[in-house]
């Protein structure tokens, strides 16, 4: 008896078909995520205007100014630009020691902490502060402001890489000329006059590094009304300056001296 090749025939057909139908779905969804994600890539702001030029605000600034405005205030603003050689390199060696030590080695992203937060957002279910680089806080600070979300860290990702092509020197420069350092107080040269009536060139040890425990929190920590928190955080990032070697043991001893005097424990 012959075979019945015409039996087999329409099934073979059918999951022929079947297949070409599926590639041409999944063919179809790729180039609607590629478009998506290359509109997504192409609508994320370039940072080449700022390798030469300081920015004329920032999403942090202007965030700043509606809330004021939708209080009936009038939103203040004092900065003074000043280029990293004229910001004491207490103050540049506090900031990237406490805020992000691996500042110098990675590429925007430190994978190491990233990693980290990932697992203890999973394990809270809500993002953190955690791990973030100081390029990846210039970026939230120029464009993104302080919402949390997965789709703002993945701009934050991609904006910190693009940040990084301007230089490390250029990223620190940014970041200390525009992070907040108190209500309405913006930038070293700012906060040094504000906090220790001195230009940011002059600040001494302990001085910065009160300024740079005030990051955490600079709307709730004032050099003029210490907290303990302000208190053991200076204490601890000015250890930071001899434990890294960028102070000597006798400079470190009289800066403690200084910063006692400084910052006077609260009652």
């Amino acid at each position: 008896m012959p075979p019945r090749r015409a039996a087999t025939a329409k099934p073979r057909r059918r999951r022929w078909f079947g297949r070409v139908r599926w590639g041409r779905v999944a063919l179809a969804a790729l180039l609607c995520l590629a478009a998506v994600g290359g509109a997504f890539w192409i609508s994320l702001p370039s940072p080449e205007p700022l390798r030469s030029a300081p920015p004329q605000s920032t999403a942090l600034i202007d965030a700043r100014a509606r809330a004021a405005r939708a209080r009936g205030l009038a939103a203040r603003r004092i900065q003074r630009w000043a280029p990293l050689g004229d910001i004491s390199p207490h103050l540049r060696h506090a900031v990237v020691d406490s805020e992000d030590a691996r500042f110098w080695q990675h590429d925007g992203i430190d994978r190491l902490e990233t990693e980290k937060a990932v697992i203890g957002a999973l394990e809270k279910g809500k993002l953190g502060r955690g791990a973030s680089t100081l390029t990846q806080q210039l970026a939230k600070n120029l464009w993104l402001g302080e919402e949390r979300s997965l789709l703002r860290k993945v701009k934050e990702w991609i904006l910190a890489r693009r940040l990084e092509a301007l230089g490390k020197r250029r990223v620190l420069e940014l970041y200390l000329n525009v992070v907040e350092w108190g209500h309405g107080i913006y930038g070293a040269e700012a906060a040094a006059r504000f906090w220790f009536k001195k230009p940011a060139a002059e600040l001494l040890p302990e001085e910065a590094a009160v300024l740079a425990a005030m990051l955490p929190a600079p709307l709730k920590r004032s050099p003029r009304r210490p907290s303990t928190k302000l208190v053991v955080r200076s204490a601890e990032v000015l250890e930071l300056l001899g434990a890294y070697g960028q102070l000597g043991a006798v400079d470190l001893a009289a800066a403690r001296g200084r910063l006692k005097r400084l910052l006077p424990s609260p009652p």
